[in-house]
């Protein structure tokens, strides 16, 4: 579904600030995988999004997505593709825009513009059904402001936006981190309810192993810009906190170390 092919990205070359974030990265991901992704400090695990996202091209390889070659296709024709949730929750909605209107903007994300004005009535019921699902109350407040909702309420929000048209890969960048841990439980509680009725292929960075290890089909963990673990099925569902530390340990030869791991 998704290829990656000897993809590699190094930032501010030839200067003292060099960093070869992505070396050489090899991956293959099926079609309704859900993989987790997890790495200590500058793994490369959000520039291996960006570089699928489209964010900034790579300095060599291919990614292919569902047999078309998009690696150099800008940005904004891969979001009729690819649905993204940002750590921020800020970023994924207009602040100043209404509710209803964010949804019209993630409907019409890919599709061609008309000077149809603004939302049908079809739409409107079709909008708040969505938001139903969410189980916030937001199906009763399309017409409030992005910018009065909660952060919770916002991430919910733009969870839903980016998996509104059934993207063919849904990329969540630490799409919790910036939630109290009872907002977090919900949002992810969310994701697992959404990926799992429309099966999106999806790939999820987290710093929290346990999730890493209990959500999803796979879990890849990423070091140096390479990925250096991957396993999935029982296998995976059967790993335990330590044992991530001690593979981490045996194929990166050192011990884990980032200031943000969640390890309980």
């Amino acid at each position: 579904m998704l290829e990656i092919k000897n993809i590699s990205k190094t930032f501010n070359p030839g200067t003292v600030t060099e960093k070869k974030a992505i070396n050489n990265l090899n991956l293959k991901i099926n079609d309704g995988d859900f993989i987790t992704v997890i790495g200590g400090n500058g793994a490369g695990k959000s520039t291996m999004l960006n570089l699928i996202a489209g964010v900034f091209p790579p300095d060599g390889g291919r990614i292919l997505l569902d047999g078309k070659d998009i690696t150099l296709l800008p940005e904004y024709k891969r979001a009729a593709y690819i649905g993204r949730v940002f750590q921020d929750p800020l970023m994924g909605t207009a602040a100043d825009m209404e509710i209803g209107e964010n949804l019209a903007f993630a409907a019409r994300r890919g599709k061609r513009r008309t000077l149809k004005w603004g939302i049908g009535k079809d739409e409107q019921e079709q909008f708040k059904t969505s938001l139903a699902t969410l189980g916030l109350g937001l199906e009763e407040r399309m017409s409030n402001k992005v910018g009065l909702l909660s952060g919770g309420q916002r991430q919910a929000l733009t969870l839903l936006m980016a998996s509104l048209q059934k993207p063919e890969l849904l990329l969540l960048d630490e799409h919790t981190a910036a939630l109290d841990p009872l907002t977090a439980k919900k949002v992810l509680d969310l994701t697992e309810e959404i990926v799992s009725k429309d099966n999106l292929t999806t790939l999820m960075i987290t710093h929290n192993m346990k999730d890493a290890i209990r959500i999803g089909n796979r879990l890849i963990m990423m070091n140096n810009g390479q990925i250096i673990f991957d396993v999935c099925g029982e296998e995976k569902a059967k790993l335990t906190v330590e044992d991530l530390h001690r593979k981490f340990k045996e194929n990166a030869g050192e011990e884990f170390a980032d200031d943000r791991a969640v390890l309980v």
